[in-house]
């Protein structure tokens, strides 16, 4: 039986606790009891865990062998800002399909008040990451950064840079992963909710992106960021 994942929230050693919410979801709502052992993710390895001690908000685990991960692709995903609930949707799908990092891109077309209200958005978007995480049995969660203007977006490095548009016709997103270098990383940007402007197309070419499609469909910018990812993982794992 595969055993649950879970990243810890302190680590000491051969020690690893789990604290407040988080405790109390693996004490309350999976019955954790002494001596079950979990997968526990300590930042630079996953080791499986027992628990030897539950308290208040708090769990307890005594760490033994280390266990065997996946080494993934690095993807990072340069996701324009777009409505909050559909972009946590995207963010916590995107982290179940194995993305390294997400940077939160405020394009010309990002609603002024999202634009606003996204650096208070970014703690709950790295909560929804990490329980994402767990549930992917994930070594860790993504890095979610702060959110950064187009011109810091198209300056981000990365071995292979795609730019995602429905303007683009010639090359499909499958065919440029196609030259992808191996074992490189991957950076992938979407636009907001109406797409990239044309002055902005011009910018990410200027800098060197390869532009590329998923065809003639017109998807909803959070469908776009699942699906990009899920064409990395076929065409790259």
């Amino acid at each position: 039986m595969t055993r649950r994942r879970w990243i810890a929230d302190e680590v000491s050693g051969s020690r690893a606790t789990l604290l407040g919410a988080h405790a109390d979801h693996l004490t309350r709502v999976l019955r954790a009891r002494l001596g079950q052992e979990f997968d526990i993710s300590t930042g630079n390895a996953v080791r499986r865990g027992r628990i030897t001690g539950i308290g208040e908000d708090r769990v307890e685990f005594e760490l033994g062998e280390q266990v065997p991960v996946d080494v993934l692709t690095q993807v990072t995903l340069a996701l324009s800002i777009f409505k909050f609930d559909r972009m946590e949707w995207a963010i916590e799908k995107c982290t179940e399909l194995g993305v390294a990092r997400i940077v939160p891109v405020i394009a010309r077309r990002t609603e002024a008040h999202l634009a606003a209200a996204a650096p208070k958005r970014v703690e709950r978007w790295q909560r929804i990451a990490r329980q994402a995480s767990e549930q992917a049995r994930r070594a860790l969660p993504p890095e979610i950064s702060q959110p950064v203007k187009l011109k810091d977006a198209i300056a981000l490095p990365g071995g292979t840079r795609i730019l995602l548009s429905e303007s683009e016709q010639a090359a499909m997103l499958k065919d440029v992963l196609q030259s992808h270098p191996p074992g490189g990383d991957v950076l992938l940007a979407l636009g907001p909710e109406g797409g990239w402007t044309d002055a902005e197309l011009a910018l990410f070419r200027q800098a060197g992106w390869s532009p590329a499609s998923f065809g003639s469909t017109i998807l909803r910018a959070e469908t776009a960021a699942i699906a990009a990812m899920a064409v990395v993982l076929a065409e790259l794992q």
